[in-house]
């Protein structure tokens, strides 16, 4: 990695480290330690991704114009402005405002790094610099939340607003890393048509490929990540008599996967067909959900019922550590010279869209309706293995087996080390 490259993942290790010590506690905050009830702690989830789905459109587009470096650091600044009025604010208008703040800065902060990761990257490196950002981030995150365990005290607020201070100082910290970076010159859509942002967003529509990755982006976030903390959880304390200690044990067996398997699988990883391991991802999580149905519905043994749903959050650390340096890399090679900023704009807006819809669905099914709350979504993992086959029917060779573009340079005498099929 160059020195730019290694900042950005320092700042972003930084940002989760502080992400951490918030988001277990942002509920019983809310709702307790301040006194405002189930309802606003709940319009609180709401409002963050409410924020995201009204900032990312534009977000794209002032990362094509202005370049990612200028628009991270805003977003970071309006974060830390966000975390800081949360651990402050005492009436339910000040904490949706914070709350709206801290989401909307969020968002933009996904496409932002991914697109200055992306411009600090060639193929050869890419993979490899997706996985090591969600390999930090996960570590950053666990670390944080093990540290800001021991520090909250739920008989003082004081030790909730140390957390939101602590968290809006990693934000900081983060904006003044990589205020630092030189970033290489990368390609920018200075001279597009007035009121250009539609003919951008038409442009993307009109490339298929990006239209069935986002879709199957959907389907990743909605039957996954959108389940993690809402209906798999409830779907573990109603059906399978999960403790909340082993539904801790299994979230934390969950980040351990990707931590330890993260780089185990990479070398892997990089030599298949991105299709084939997005594929193979879905039937991971189909087996992910097999088992959370045995834990929930086998009438086993507590101890058996634990076992197998640790085990369902362990399959599915080992899926997303499959996805992280496929997914990412295959939104920046499809995106045309100059456009990678936009691109990751969108999927980003479709992982918010899904991690919207995916609680609110998942949510009273896993609590309530426990057949088929599994059944349902052991379909939408196979239905990923589908989908993953049809994209790469969509998708060049180089886009789909970038490695194979380095192979040719190499056989022709030539260095491989500059971007191969990184445009569509």
């Amino acid at each position: 990695m160059g020195a730019a490259m290694r900042r950005i993942h320092v700042g972003n290790a930084l940002s989760a480290f502080g992400l951490g010590f918030t988001v277990p506690y942002l509920y019983v905050y809310v709702a307790q330690m301040r006194g405002l009830g189930a309802g606003t702690a709940g319009l609180v989830l709401a409002v963050f991704a409410v924020a995201a789905l009204i900032v990312l459109p534009f977000a794209g587009r002032a990362i094509v114009r202005r370049g990612p470096l200028p628009v991270l650091i805003a977003a970071l600044v309006t974060a830390a402005v966000g975390a800081l009025g949360l651990g402050l604010a005492g009436s339910a208008t000040a904490v949706l405002a914070a709350a709206a703040a801290l989401g909307g800065g969020q968002a933009v902060m996904q496409p932002a790094l991914a697109t200055m990761i992306v411009d600090c990257s060639t193929a050869d490196t890419r993979s490899r610099a997706f996985a090591t950002q969600f390999f930090l981030q996960n570590l950053g995150l666990g670390v944080g939340g093990l540290i800001g365990g021991h520090l909250v005290d739920t008989t003082r607020v004081s030790s909730f607003t140390l957390l939101f201070a602590i968290e809006a100082a990693m934000f900081l910290l983060l904006a003044a890393v990589v205020a630092t970076v030189r970033m290489p010159q990368a390609p920018r859509v200075e001279d597009a048509p007035r009121g250009s942002s539609k003919g951008s967003w038409r442009q993307l529509l009109g490339n298929r490929a990006m239209v069935q990755l986002c879709v199957l982006g959907f389907v990743l976030f909605f039957a996954c990540y959108g389940q993690f903390e809402s209906g798999l959880s409830a779907y573990g304390v109603e059906a399978a008599g999960i403790s909340t200690s082993a539904l801790g044990t299994a979230l934390a067996a969950n980040t351990v996967v990707i931590v330890v398997a993260q780089f185990a699988v990479l070398k892997f990883v990089e030599r298949q067909k991105r299709s084939r391991v997005i594929a193979a991802v879905g039937l991971i999580w189909a087996v992910a959900w097999a088992v959370a149905g045995y834990a929930g519905l086998g009438h086993g043994s507590r101890e058996m019922a634990t076992a197998a749903f640790v085990s369902t959050y362990a399959l599915f650390g080992l899926g997303e550590a499959m996805l992280s340096p496929t997914v990412a890399p295959l939104v920046a090679d499809l995106a045309p010279a100059g456009l990678a900023g936009q691109y990751n704009s969108a999927f980003a807006l479709v992982k918010q869209l899904a991690l919207a819809i995916g609680p609110a669905v998942g949510g009273p099914m896993g609590a309530s309706l426990h057949g088929p709350y599994v059944v349902t979504f052991l379909v939408f993992s196979l239905g990923i293995s589908v989908l993953a086959v049809r994209l790469g029917r969509r998708l060049t060779a180089e886009q789909d087996q970038p490695w194979l573009g380095r192979n040719r340079v190499v056989a022709r005498g030539g260095a491989a080390t500059e971007p191969v099929g990184a445009e569509a």
